[in-house]
C-alpha cells in the first residue's frame, strides 16, 4: 500500500554552487557570495564555513584573506541564481507534476502513488539528475508531510 509522500530537494550552498557551475576553478576553494552592495557575506561554500566565516561577515573583515588568495569573494548575480533555480525545477518536473517551489533553492516534489522502494529510487534519481543536468549538488528529504521532509533534509 502506498501513501502520499513529499520530497524536499534542497540545493547545497546554492549561490556558491551556481557560481561554480560557470567557474569550475572555484571547486574546493573557500568562496563567499556577497550582498547586493558587496558589504557582507550572504552565501558560503562548505570550505568557507570550515574556516569559521559566519553568515553576514562584513567584507572588510575578510580583505586580508582575499588579498592573500586564501578565499574568494564574489558579487551576487541574482539573474544567474534565478535561471539556475528554473533549471533545477525543470529537471524535477520531468519526474513529478507536483513540484512546488519553497524558496529559490528548495522545492517540494510529490511522490503520490509510489511504494517506499520506488520513492527511494526516484529520490536517488533526482539527486543524480539535478547534479548531472544543472551542475548543482542537492540533498533530498522524503516524508509524509512537508514539515517532516524539511526536517529530514536538514538532518542530511
Amino acid at each position: 500500500m502506498s501513501h502520499p509522500m513529499i520530497g524536499l530537494v534542497d540545493c547545497n550552498n546554492f549561490y556558491v554552487s551556481c557560481e561554480r557551475v560557470f567557474q569550475p576553478r572555484l571547486e574546493g576553494v573557500p568562496v563567499g557570495v556577497m550582498s547586493n552592495n558587496d558589504g557582507c557575506v550572504i552565501a558560503r561554500s562548505s570550505e568557507l564555513k570550515t574556516l569559521g566565516v559566519e553568515m553576514g561577515t562584513p567584507a572588510f573583515q575578510l580583505q586580508q584573506s582575499v588579498n592573500q588568495g586564501r578565499i574568494h569573494l564574489l558579487s551576487s548575480n541574482y539573474e544567474l541564481y534565478g535561471d539556475m533555480s528554473a533549471r533545477v525545477r525543470e529537471v524535477l518536473e520531468e519526474f513529478s507534476a507536483g513540484v512546488e517551489p519553497y524558496s529559490i533553492d528548495e522545492m517540494f516534489v510529490r511522490f503520490d502513488g509510489f511504494d517506499a522502494a520506488t520513492t527511494l529510487a526516484l529520490s536517488r534519481t533526482l539527486y543524480r539528475n539535478v547534479r548531472q543536468f544543472t551542475g548543482i549538488p542537492v540533498c533530498v528529504g522524503v516524508a509524509p508531510t512537508r514539515t517532516l521532509a524539511l526536517y529530514r533534509v536538514r538532518q542530511a
